[in-house]
């Protein structure tokens, strides 16, 4: 009797850790025993976990839109975009976006805070306001899913954008909340070639001699009928150029499928981070469930590295 307790306590708990928890351009961090995810929701969603399986939902990182949001953007209500987290100097950065749906009326902030563990006597969120803004017909770029990245020489960079003219890199500050001047801008992809401009969500990570920069391709946010893919490309430089397995750069619309939609089990994957934790590398991403009405969840799953140094998938969690 004792065993078949066990049995089923140990089959519930697998069963509850294979349903994903709803998410929407994940980030991942962890602080000390604990990881944190953050993704686009109102305030900012929070999860935490001990284990990346199962997670327990922790309160918004803002429970109101900072003064200069509603300032810029009069209309905004709360729902706010693509969270980038790292810790330097420190502390924890956290990089959001601010806009309207389709339109590249956006700005990207960043808050900070001394600990990620919301018990903790010094946990506190310090907005520190606007870092960059685009504005229609001024500007053919657009400031959301924002990813900062320092190199190997400690220099700061952030990279950003979603259609229009592609993905930007622009240089921070060793604060990491301002831009550094002279302005230094770069342009690392588009797929203006290829005939559309349905790009975004840029993700920087170093491996041995090369920068990866990861993009996702195609449609989110449409539930079946999403098409959203994850492709890469490398540079030895942080400043590009991107190029792909097939040696065409990412700025004539050159890319290497990383992840897609398989069709049963997700429609499309996409709006992807990639981290090492504890000597092994993970790519986590939202995926549409094939299943569940197309319904955007959390995915998480080992990233490996084939012998040319290109990342192929691994186990699934």
């Amino acid at each position: 009797m004792k065993y078949l307790i066990i049995y089923y306590y140990l089959l519930l708990n697998l069963s509850s850790a294979a349903q994903p928890i709803p998410a929407h351009d994940p980030v991942l961090i962890k602080q000390d025993s604990v990881y944190y995810m953050f993704c686009t929701g109102q305030g900012i969603t929070e999860w935490s976990s001990v284990n990346m399986v199962d997670w327990k939902k922790e309160p918004p990182v803002f429970a109101q839109p900072p003064a200069w949001v509603m300032k810029e953007l009069p209309a905004f209500k709360g729902h706010t975009w693509a969270p980038d987290m790292s810790f330097h100097n420190g502390q924890y950065y956290l990089y959001y976006a601010v806009s309207a749906f389709g339109k590249n009326t956006s700005c990207i902030g960043v808050a900070t805070n001394k600990t990620l563990h919301p018990g903790a006597r010094d946990f506190h969120w310090e907005d520190r306001g606007k870092l960059v803004q685009s504005v229609p017909n001024r500007d053919d770029w657009n400031a959301i899913d924002p990813n900062l990245f320092v190199d190997d020489n400690d220099s700061a960079w952030l990279t950003f954008g979603s259609f229009w003219s592609g993905i930007k890199l622009v240089k921070l500050n060793n604060d990491l909340v301002s831009l550094a001047h002279p302005e230094e801008w770069y342009n690392l992809a588009n797929r203006r070639d290829s005939g559309t401009t349905a790009i975004e969500a840029p993700f920087l990570f170093k491996k041995g001699k090369y920068y990866y920069l990861f993009v996702s391709v195609d449609y989110c946010c449409r539930g079946l009928k999403s098409t959203y893919k994850v492709l890469v490309g490398r540079s030895e430089k942080v400043t590009g150029p991107y190029i792909d397995k097939n040696n065409v750069p990412m700025m004539k619309g050159g890319g290497s499928l990383v992840a897609a939609g398989d069709t049963t089990n997700w429609v499309a994957i996409g709006h992807n981070s990639v981290y090492t934790f504890d000597g092994k590398d993970y790519i986590v991403y939202h995926g549409y469930d094939a299943k569940d009405n197309g319904k955007s969840k959390l995915i998480i799953r080992e990233l490996g590295w084939d012998a040319n140094g290109w990342p192929k998938m691994s186990e699934l969690r």
